[in-house]
């Protein structure tokens, strides 16, 4: 079976689970998260009516219930999936300009509206996070991801319905992706001995077992573990500022490191490098190809 089957067959089944993995035993944070990327779900409850929604889980979960006016996507629709076989070169990364243009114009994304994207916060993977990280690289302005996903908005009385909202497509062009928080697996190799490379993923990943069909288990060398999961408290909205500086100095970075993210798509570890660049740690950069590449081409730790 290819291993991309393999990828989106783990997606459907993860996405019915608790969470990616283990959960920080520290106590929630008392301060709401705050970052130019972040908006609350009552902030979509009070606009709206000038706002674009976008339901990252992608329309078969809109149709178990989403906001109501919301478009729904998945981040697989804006890049290269299609384009071979996840672990191949450039599988996974951001679509060329044309096909990003006339993908997001499809969509209705109009570059000069405000995008807001959600998910289902630490429940699933981080979709919201990686649209958002891609759409900002492609120069959109006003990209935001809603605080506690889906079940904060649920929580806020925002009105759903079952069913994404029929997009209503607009002219989009994308002349360039800056790729100030970008890399690829030969960049990576480059710079590896100057930058501290930060693994998102589950303990039973980092420690080596294969779970949607990586070439081989384990982890990047000298990468530190921070799993996704430990970015939010129990009602699934992050931890404040304060306290997720706290856990990423804990594990040993500082604002003046460059920092890489990976998991094994690039999807949490998008989510978690705007997280990490919202807290001051902004030489950051996702390596979206990940793990599914980097298990082919690079050395590996258990």
């Amino acid at each position: 079976m290819k291993r991309t089957a393999l990828f989106l067959a783990g997606i459907l089944a993860i996405s019915s689970l608790s969470g990616c993995g283990a959960k920080n035993s520290a106590s929630d944070s008392s301060e709401p998260f705050e970052g130019k990327y972040i908006v609350t779900a009552d902030y979509v409850k009070e606009n709206l009516d000038d706002i674009i929604v976008v339901d990252a889980r992608g329309e078969d979960e809109a149709k178990k219930g989403t906001v109501k006016g919301a478009v729904a996507t998945t981040w697989q629709y804006l890049a290269t999936c299609e384009d071979g076989e996840a672990g191949d070169a450039n599988w996974g990364c951001i679509l060329d300009t044309k096909r990003l243009s006339e993908r997001l114009g499809e969509l209705g994304l109009a570059k000069d509206k405000e995008i807001v994207l959600f998910s289902n916060a630490e429940k699933g993977w981080g979709e919201d996070g990686r649209i958002a990280w891609e759409l900002i690289a492609a120069g959109y302005e006003d990209v935001k991801i809603v605080d506690g996903g889906i079940k904060a908005l649920k929580a806020a009385g925002v009105e759903t319905v079952k069913g994404a909202a029929e997009p209503k497509p607009v002219s989009v062009e994308i002349d360039s992706i800056d790729e100030t928080h970008v890399i690829n697996t030969d960049e990576l190799k480059e710079i590896y001995d100057d930058c501290k490379i930060v693994d998102t993923r589950t303990d039973k990943e980092y420690n080596g077992k294969t779970m949607y069909g990586e070439a081989n288990g384990g982890h990047l060398p000298g990468a530190i573990q921070i799993r996704y999961t430990d970015l939010f408290n129990s009602d699934s909205t992050l931890k404040s500022n304060e306290d997720l500086t706290k856990m990423f100095e804990d594990a040993g970075l500082s604002k003046e490191d460059h920092i890489i993210t990976y998991c094994t798509g690039g999807i949490r570890s998008a989510y978690m490098q705007l997280v990490m660049e919202m807290c001051g740690f902004e030489n950051s950069e996702n390596y979206d190809e990940s793990f599914y590449r980097w298990c082919v081409e690079g050395n590996l730790e258990k």
